[in-house]
């Protein structure tokens, strides 16, 4: 079974105001236009959203402002993206970074959520919560209440062949921490993921 697909362009635009300085990805390239307006559409209205996040969180003067974003996935049909905006106010002890991950079909241009890439009524959350434990305690990583389960939708973004799962500054972890990344191969999850789906089509060994 062949899951080619030609990558999307991925471009940025740039923003600079003063300390404000925001690069927003643009798609270009895809075979469906509707599916490439709504994808453009949503990131720039994420990319927004995690600007207001920041300027809720701020107090004091806005020394910077930074948005950025990655390119975690793109092929075979599918973009997933992580973006980010870090901003630090003078007094405040330290900066703060937001961010919000996408995965899309660039067919439709719909948003993936997690649930959306399992079986129905598959536990997926009771199996991803039990690599995630297993990666904890391999890692060693410090927790502020400790770890039971993931959230139905925890944020997540797909890499190759690998599911991230992550949490936000002080989710689960000190804010030292950082962002808590958690890759899970998509064979660990083979029994539970819809086929066809984004997972099975990663899975596939050469497109």
């Amino acid at each position: 079974m062949t899951v080619y697909q030609r990558p999307a362009l991925v471009q940025v635009h740039p923003y600079h105001a003063g300390v404000i300085r925001i690069d927003t990805p643009v798609v270009s390239g895809l075979a469906h236009a509707p599916a490439q307006a709504a994808i453009n559409r949503t990131l720039r209205l994420e990319t927004n959203r995690l600007i207001d996040k920041q300027r809720q969180t701020q107090s004091g003067t806005l020394q910077v402002m930074d948005g950025h974003f990655e390119v975690k996935t793109n092929e075979r049909g599918l973009l997933s993206f992580l973006l980010s905006n870090s901003a630090y106010s003078a007094p405040m002890a330290h900066g703060f970074t937001a961010a919000k991950s996408l995965t899309f079909d660039n067919a439709t241009g719909r948003v993936y959520t997690l649930a959306e890439l399992f079986k129905p009524g598959a536990d997926y959350v009771g199996a991803i919560s039990a690599l995630i434990a297993a990666q904890i305690k391999r890692r060693d990583l410090p927790l502020l209440n400790g770890f039971t389960a993931i959230r139905p939708d925890q944020s997540f973004y797909l890499a190759d062949k690998a599911l991230v799962v992550y949490f936000e500054l002080y989710e689960i972890t000190p804010y030292y921490v950082g962002f808590p990344m958690f890759p899970i191969s998509v064979y660990d999850l083979q029994s539970l993921y819809a086929d066809p789906g984004p997972l099975s089509t990663l899975a596939v060994d050469i497109a």
